[in-house]
């Protein structure tokens, strides 16, 4: 038996998903089909959870984003822990002189990707390149 691909899912994939009409929409599409479907292991985080709740009741669609909500958490295949020891790490990656341009919550994935060991992140952010062990996944 094969080992399914882990990937770690950021919350730009459900919300293209769920939007209208986008060059990242029909690529977030297939992501997630590959999840449904069991073609690969879709990993998140409680923090991307989270993400998805903010940014809808931050443009007054919580409504829909319960929905992204529910449907996203719905198909994935795990829902990893944020703890202490990963903010640290998500700390030291923000203090890094490197680094001036990563966005805390990206810094928490990093951090949550290096402590579960997973290596592909499904994201349309460009700025996990400078992070040369995170793994773009590609259809």
């Amino acid at each position: 038996m094969t080992q399914r691909t882990k990937v770690f899912i950021d919350s730009n994939i459900p919300m293209y998903a769920a939007g209208g009409d986008h060059p990242n929409k029909e690529p977030s599409i297939k992501i997630l089909e590959l999840i449904s479907r069991g073609d690969i292991t879709g990993i998140t985080s409680t923090e991307v959870l989270q993400e998805i709740l903010y940014r809808y009741q931050a443009i007054n669609l919580l409504k829909k984003g319960l929905e992204v909500f529910d449907n996203f958490s719905s198909i994935i295949d795990d829902v990893l822990s944020i703890n202490l020891q990963i903010m640290n790490q998500a700390k030291k990656i923000l203090e890094g002189k490197h680094n001036s341009n990563v966005y805390p919550r990206d810094a928490v994935h990093i951090a949550t990707m290096d402590h579960y060991e997973i290596s592909y992140i499904a994201t349309h952010d460009k700025h996990f390149k400078k992070f040369k062990h995170i793994r773009y996944f590609k259809l």
